[in-house]
């Protein structure tokens, strides 16, 4: 029935009337577009033919119809029938008339978008390729010559490896119209050849590449020519991306060479010259290394490339304070339209900002070359070229932050401090920007100012009154943008952030009334800043609540009523209530003494805003800060009100809601605590029962701290207590057991006991007896070990708080659980244990006479566990008493073989407090250092690899107390002959690297070098040892090692490497069993290499790591991939060049990775941990794929296209990336 349809249509088609035509063309689309449509065998040539018959309709409306119909027409016949319409579409574009050629080309192109399947492409090419070629080729006008290379370029850039046996005569012929006389012709040969170059072999990028070297040696060609093969072979290296890494050394210095030589007014070819220089430095990084020299001074000779205006020099010379007068001068500056050199200057400022962008490793170079150029750029009369000059600039800064992140600037050569160098030019010169009329100028130069003030926060302290006057101009002046007021404000806020608050105070009359006009703006996002930046200038204003450095009382009244305007106005945008409620918290909080009147009609508006879904966050978190003010505001008019509210956030489902509500609670109970009444915190404490689970440890640490606030604030409440009992101690008792309590969680919950336990009628004894019995193991199985050290600390405080009486009662509890030694009642003796030590820790116990016998009597214990808790409780009660029980530990290490493991382990309990408590340092010195050394050195050679890492870990924990005596010593025994002395002074040396700065690390800092060296000893252990030191440096204090790296790392990557003789085969009878002794060393190295890619690198020479050694960790085994993965990750996202420029390397062991299957008989084991390998390899292509300049690679896509056809992978790919 559809087709009997079809043909009426088709008749009506090519009646005489265009409006019937019209309207059946229009007839025919809409019945093409319905998915039912099919066409038989014969209604497909009727329908092709009078499609392609309509194209050439002399009413131009029906062929722009029948263009449309060509779309769904291709998804609807046979492929023989797409190709023949090609063909004939073809033959009309090189051979029909003029005036339907245009139609003809736009039906090609739409039919080539339309194309899906590779069998159809495959057809058309090998049909059209050739005509097209031929039309470029064969004497046709050149528009005929433009349209078939258009064409061309859209069918290779979609298609293009489908037909590699013809790139070559296509390359032949394509590279012969580069020397066309006409212009046009030349632009879309070089656009087509880029569209190919992606897909050809090494080989023909090479023959091409060297044919427009040889034509650019041709020096007697015209400018015109020479200028698109300069052009040909930027574009190529931006088609092919590192590929072209190869032909730089022809390339480049034939570049350089055009560049310095070229003719005064042949500015474009410098333009091309110097664009393409700059694709090479970001495309080709490894590559291009030996020419960047000679690339710098280029893009700095031609930054300020000016032929025809010579600059007065007095521009340098003027002063500040400059009249109005000037600024009409400058806009009669010299302007020529001819004038071209204008591009020359931009395009260097962008080779510029590519060495920044793709070196970081030759910053402080840049600084001592490039800066001062650039500073004195600022200057630059056209005002495209200048904004590229500023964005040169705010790169340098940016790459200055991420390369010198977490380094003080201490040398007189790094980054930062030759930065702090030219501040006061860069100030000088931007004021001067600033008195410029050009909107864009000014919004530039705040931006760069923004972008200095965030890496060196500090370093306008001294030349911010300059700046003023420009600040007040962008905010007042009646011709400043919206965008101008947003960047001038922003940069505002940001200084006021970063500096000292008396930097502003003479400032602060200048400036406080154009911010508080800014308040009134009609532009919301104006509005928004300008009341971030006025809650910065009350900080500033006032400080600190003691001395007054400045009068701020005048600025009270106009600050708080533009910030009430806005508040009190709820028709606008939701970021400016926002900011207008938190302002106004600060000003509350801040002048709160002088606005007692105000207050009542004030913070109403904030309870009434708290009720609002939409701003009810920001009006919780304003409480919070006025409540937190010292000034103690007086909030009785609506204290109930907010409290009410506040305690039905606690059960609202929001996580930042109820989060900011608990703090919110927190703050008002101990400032107005007395004022809320005892059944409101009935209520409350009822919601926070409901909080404290192991689900969200965050929130029960909050809600805990919460309930401790109120215990300690309202302890004499006989109803707070028990509600306390009632609701909140049963679910802190579940809590307790569970494996994941600690750290925030774990104090609150210890804070809550001491508390619980001095609150009104409260038990010790039922306290202590709830506790206990929760440690009891369930029918379930026992706790873990967390749950059990969790309950043994709680118990602690509990007891510590109760007083000394039932301390000293619960004690001699304890000490009778361990008397009785039925082997029933284990987990008891474990619980007991473990809580002596917590006491012990905490208070003296040498009032209970033989409690360290008793102690000691465990380690006989049968059990395991017991044993080790035995050997903490005792380390622990030496250290709440270390002259009484160090000498009898020591005495005990000595006399007892059997037992020397246990009792290290106790010691190196005594010595880690010591090093993390300063106070008990001293006591710890003068008693037994050298006894406890002795020993500690005689056991360093130890077979038992537990003992040597208890007494490494003891040595590095002594060495924070006296690094005098101890660094010497360990250094004397890096040359001991015992691989065992070396490997344990190695991992001793890790431990004594620690976060904190201490006195160790002056010494550590001229000594580290020795310990570190052992990365090159003979045997492998101690090898491993001194990857681990390195490695713990890299991440705690990576200025120690900084200077050492050029140095280490050859020797670091070594490890990384698989070393044969290091592999052995062990015959276990039946079958044998191949065993890799280097494994573990080659997994270290590469987490090590990790880690210094996070804190050091800049001294990182990343493309010398990736090929050969993380190359070969890529296809090593299992547990080395997966930190491979992650440093590739890394690696693509901090340093992307270098990746690029070996990707196609990367990709095949990765390929492999996640095509691996495991074997049949593999057990659940195998087969999760392969699925964990796929999913790290999957991650390291999503970083691969972010790299711009990756699709260059025909491996990476091809790979992508086989991920995205493999259901299984493809699913596994998007989770990974949307997580």
């Amino acid at each position: 029935m559809a087709n009997m349809n079809i043909t009426g249509i088709l008749e009506k088609m090519t009646g005489k009337d265009k409006d019937y035509r019209y309207m059946a063309t229009s007839d025919l689309l809409s019945e093409l577009n319905k998915e039912s449509f099919k066409a038989d065998q014969d209604l497909e040539p009727k329908l092709t033919n009078i499609i392609i018959q309509q194209l050439e309709d002399a009413s131009g409306d029906v062929s722009g119809l029948a263009v449309k119909c060509l779309a769904p027409l291709v998804k609807k016949v046979s492929e023989d029938r797409v190709v023949e319409m090609t063909n004939k579409l073809c033959d009309k574009l090189l051979n029909g008339k003029e005036q339907h050629r245009d139609t003809a080309s736009i039906g090609l192109k739409t039919i080539i978008v339309e194309v899906t399947t590779p069998s159809l492409a495959e057809k058309i090419l090998v049909s059209l390729a050739p005509q097209l070629i031929s039309g470029v080729t064969s004497g046709k006008s050149a528009e005929i010559k433009c349209e078939c290379l258009d064409i061309l370029s859209d069918v290779l850039n979609r298609f293009g490896n489908v037909i590699a046996k013809d790139h070559a005569y296509m390359l032949t012929a394509l590279l012969s119209q580069l020397s066309s006389t006409q212009a046009s012709v030349r632009k879309k040969s070089v656009s087509c050849i880029a569209s190919l170059a992606p897909c050809l072999s090494d080989d023909l990028l090479a023959k091409a590449t060297l044919e427009v070297v040889k034509l650019l040696k041709y020096r007697s060609a015209k400018s015109e020519i020479t200028r698109t093969n300069i052009q040909m072979i930027g574009a190529l290296s931006r088609s092919v991306g590192y590929r072209f890494g190869p032909h730089l050394a022809e390339a480049v210095p034939l570049l350089i060479n055009y560049c310095t030589s070229a003719s005064e007014n042949d500015e474009e070819l410098r333009e091309y010259s110097l664009q393409a220089l700059e694709s090479f430095m970001l495309r080709c990084p490894r590559d291009i290394s030996p020419y960047c020299e000679g690339i710098l001074n280029l893009a700095l000779e031609y930054v300020s490339y000016d032929p025809n205006f010579t600059d007065s020099m007095e521009e340098d010379t003027d002063d500040e304070v400059q009249d109005e007068e000037d600024d009409d001068e400058s806009a009669d500056e010299y302007t020529d339209d001819e004038d071209a050199s204008w591009k020359v200057r931009r395009a260097s400022a962008k080779c510029l900002s590519a060495i920044i962008v793709s070196r970081p490793q030759t910053l402080s170079k840049m600084y001592q070359e490039a800066c001062p150029k650039l500073i004195d750029r600022f200057r630059e009369r056209e005002e495209n070229v200048k904004m590229d000059i500023f964005n040169t600039f705010i790169e340098l800064l940016r790459q200055t932050a991420n390369v010198t992140k977490g380094q003080g600037d201490i040398d007189e050569s790094s980054p930062r401090w030759l930065l702090k160098q030219e501040v006061p030019k860069i100030v000088k010169s931007i004021n001067r920007q600033l008195r410029e009329k050009s909107i864009k100028t000014k919004v530039g130069a705040f931006s760069v100012l923004k972008e200095l003030v965030i890496v060196l926060p500090d370093c306008l302290a001294d030349h911010f009154g300059s700046l003023v006057p420009g600040i007040e101009k962008a905010l007042n002046d009646k011709s400043s943008t919206s965008n101008l007021k947003i960047e001038a404000l922003a940069f505002t806020r940001i200084v006021m952030a970063s500096h000292s608050p008396s930097v502003f105070h003479p400032y602060i009359q200048a400036l406080s009334s154009p911010i508080l006009s800014s308040i009134g703006d009609r532009y919301y996002k104006v509005t928004a800043e300008a009341l971030r930046v006025c809650g910065e200038l009350v900080r500033v204003l006032r400080p600190n609540f003691e001395a007054h450095s400045i009068d701020f009382r005048p600025y009270i009244g106009p600050i708080y009523k533009a910030i009430l305007a806005r508040l009190a106005n709820q028709d606008q945008d939701q970021e400016v209530k926002e900011c207008a409620i938190s302002c106004m918290s600060l000003v509350i909080s801040t002048f709160g003494d002088g606005l007692q009147r105000e207050l009542p009609s004030c913070l109403p508006i904030l309870v009434d805003r708290m009720g609002n879904e939409i701003t009810r966050l920001t009006a919780v978190k304003a409480f919070a800060v006025i409540a937190s003010s010292p000034l103690r505001i007086d909030l009785k008019c609506v204290l109930d009100h907010v409290v009410s509210e506040l305690t039905a956030f606690l059960r609202k489902a929001n996580r930042a809601l109820r989060q900011a509500t608990l703090g919110t609670l927190n703050s008002l109970v101990v400032t107005y605590g007395g004022q809320i009444g005892s059944s409101s915190y009935e209520t409350i404490i009822a919601e926070l029962s409901t909080l404290i689970s192991d689900i969200d440890l965050h929130m029960a640490a909050l809600a805990l701290e919460l309930c401790s606030t109120i215990m300690v604030d309202r302890r004499s409440i006989q109803n707070v207590g028990l509600a306390v009992r009632q609701k909140v101690l049963p679910q802190a008792l579940i809590l307790i057991r569970s494996a994941l309590l600690q750290g925030q969680a774990l104090q609150a919950l210890q804070k809550f006991f001491a508390s619980l336990v001095q609150s009104a009628n409260t038990s010790f004894e039922t306290l202590l007896d709830s506790l206990i019995s929760t440690a009891k193991p369930s029918q379930s199985g026992g706790l873990s070990k967390q749950a059990l050290s969790s309950i043994a600390q709680c118990v602690a405080v509990l007891c510590l708080a109760a007083g000394d009486q039932k301390c000293a009662s619960t004690i001699e509890m304890l000490k009778g659980i361990l008397k009785d030694d039925s082997s029933a009642n284990s987990a008891k003796q474990h619980m007991a244990l473990l809580c002596l030590g917590e006491i012990g820790r905490r208070k003296d116990l040498s009032k209970h006479v033989q409690i360290e016998n008793i102690v000691i009597e465990s380690f006989q214990s049968p059990f395991e566990e017991i044993k080790s808790a035995a050997s903490y409780a005792l380390g622990n009660i030496a250290v709440g008493n270390l002259s009484k029980y160090l000498p009898f530990i020591l005495d005990q290490i000595d006399n007892q073989q059997k037992k020397q493991y246990l009792l290290l382990h106790s010691l190196k309990e005594v010595i880690a407090r010591q090093s993390v408590d300063h106070t008990g340092q001293s006591e710890l010195q003068d008693s037994n250092i050298v006894k406890i050394l002795a020993l500690l050195f005689n056991h360093c050679e130890s077979e038992e690899e537990g003992v040597r890492n208890v007494v490494a870990e003891c040595l590095g924990k002594i060495a924070l107390i006296e690094p005098n005596r101890l660094i010497p010593a360990l250094k004397e025994r890096t040359s001991s002959p015992a691989a065992n002395t070396r490997a344990t002074v190695a991992i001793a040396i890790k431990y004594s690297i620690v976060e904190r700065p201490g006195k160790i690390d002056p010494i550590m800092y001229s000594e580290i070098s020795t310990f570190l060296m052992l990365i090159k000893d003979s045997d492998r252990h101690v090898r491993r040892a001194a990857v681990l030191a390195l490695s713990t440096a890299a991440h705690n204090k990576p200025n120690l090692i900084k200077a050492l790296l050029p140095e280490l790392l050859p020797l670091l990557y070594d490890q990384t490497v698989v070393k044969p003789e290091l592999i052995r085969t062990v015959d276990l009878g039946p079958f044998k069993h191949v065993v890799d002794d280097g494994l573990e060393l080659r997994k270290a190295a590469f987490e090590c290499v990790d880690t210094l890619l996070d804190n050091c690198l800049d001294q990182v020479n990343p493309s010398s790591f990736i090929v050969p050694f993380l190359l070969s960790g890529l296809g090593d085994h299992y547990d080395v991939k997966m930190p491979c993965h992650l440093i590739l990750s890394k690696l693509a996202d901090k340093c992307p060049s270098a990746v690029l420029a070996v990707l196609d390397s990367l990709v095949e062991p990765i390929e492999k990775t996640i095509s691996h299957k495991p074997k049949g008989d593999a057990v659940k084991q195998e087969i999760d941990r392969n699925e964990d390998m796929i999913r790290s390899a999957l991650r390291a292509i999503a970083a691969l794929s972010r790299i711009s300049g990756s699709d260059y690679s025909m491996k990476l896509k091809n790979l992508m296209n086989k991920i995205t056809a493999t259901p299984s992978l493809a699913e596994k790919y998007n989770s990974v990336r949307s997580e």
